[in-house]
């Protein structure tokens, strides 16, 4: 067999095994044979560089290292969400769509990834160029490191002139524990949560970092599709979906009671989703619906101040603590980190880890009149 159709061969059958593994989560090949074959095209193209393409799975984790990253404008805003935070703000939202639409319109409902948003372009069918949301109009060139996330297709069935999707990278919880653990047997400070560390990740200047970090992406939105038409949201999603890509789960509802069900269900079976479900938003429905009702004791070693850009949303935090603070006793603590403590008694190396300054806060139920 000639060599560029050997590669070729090899291209294609990794490019589709990966999208079975990491997509479908249905792999019909063992991972041995996927790195001997892997291992085989490696060879092939140190002996025929000039055969090298952008698609070939050989090409995810770069070997340099990168400067800083370059702004870049969206062809496509990435428009923020209106948020909403109760039954009754949805009820409202319904009305007044139905004043606007009539009667009769569908609403995709899917979970709200508590994520990184970003941005990814295809020509020709082939990825060419990945960006962070930034402010919606302009963001970050990351192309090098969303190449290190197997779950986004190289290459796609359909080569469109060009294609943008939207999609939300994220670290899974499984992958965060398992880092912190590692984190923390090392004395390395712990990460907040798995949305900074996938927000961290994704900025590495070094892909082969970002790559260890083992990040993972839902796509939920259809940009661009030149020469492509669609009728509906849900059409889109069933476009991207044969295109390779890992899709937000979804469903298609028109009832209000329906929608408002589904709602439920999604935060009733939040656990069961490998990503965090906007976590911030769903913090804010426990405490409002406490707020004055009934007592919440929590902790945090976070200061105040810090709660926006953990969150990532600064109006959000404020309301949060707003509601904490109003009725709230708080009980300052310092000390030694029980987890330290534990690392001694195993000889771990703790120099990196300082002494812990925590908050015990209550939020107390009213006295009611009798």
């Amino acid at each position: 067999m000639d060599y560029r159709e050997e590669m070729k061969q090899l291209r294609d059958f990794l490019n589709q095994q990966s999208y079975l593994y990491y997509v479908l989560d249905a792999p019909v090949i063992p991972d041995y044979e996927y790195d001997r074959l892997n291992r085989r095209l490696e060879e092939l193209e140190a002996e025929h560089p000039e055969e090298i393409t952008p698609d070939s799975p050989t090409q995810r984790v770069g070997d340099k290292i990168l400067e800083g990253f370059e702004t870049y404008e969206h062809p496509v805003p990435l428009e923020s969400l209106q948020d909403v935070f109760n039954a009754e703000e949805v009820s409202e939202f319904l009305d007044r769509m139905r004043e606007a639409l009539g009667d009769g319109a569908a609403y995709s409902v899917e979970p709200k990834v508590d994520g990184l948003s970003v941005a990814l372009e295809y020509r020709d069918g082939v990825f060419v160029r990945g960006a962070t949301r930034g402010d919606g109009r302009v963001g970050e060139d990351v192309t090098e490191n969303l190449k290190t996330i197997r779950a986004i297709p190289m290459q796609l069935p359909e080569k469109l002139p060009r294609l943008i999707v939207r999609g939300e990278v994220y670290m899974s919880r499984a992958v965060f524990a398992e880092i912190n653990a590692r984190r923390e047997l090392e004395g390395k400070p712990l990460m907040a949560n798995p949305r900074n560390a996938a927000a961290g990740s994704l900025r590495q200047l070094d892909p082969k970092i970002c790559a260890e970090r083992k990040l993972d992406i839902q796509v939920f939105n259809l940009q661009l599709a030149e020469g492509k038409t669609f009728q509906n949201h849900s059409e889109t999603l069933d476009y991207m979906a044969s295109q390779h890509f890992k899709v937000i789960p979804h469903k298609t509802l028109s009832d209000p009671a329906e929608i408002q069900a589904e709602i439920d269900r999604i935060n009733e079976e939040r656990m069961d989703y490998p990503f965090d479900i906007d976590g911030a938003r769903l913090l804010y429905q426990i405490i409002a619906g406490s707020y004055e009702r009934r007592s919440i004791i929590f902790t945090t070693n976070i200061e105040f101040s810090k709660w926006g850009t953990v969150f990532a949303d600064d109006k959000l935090a404020a309301a949060i603590i707003d509601r904490i603070v109003h009725h709230g006793r708080l009980l300052e603590f310092t000390g030694q980190s029980r987890r330290v403590s534990e690392a001694l008694m195993f000889g771990r190396n703790t120099s990196a880890q300082p002494e812990k300054k925590g908050k015990c806060m209550q939020l107390p139920k009213p006295e009611k009149n009798t």
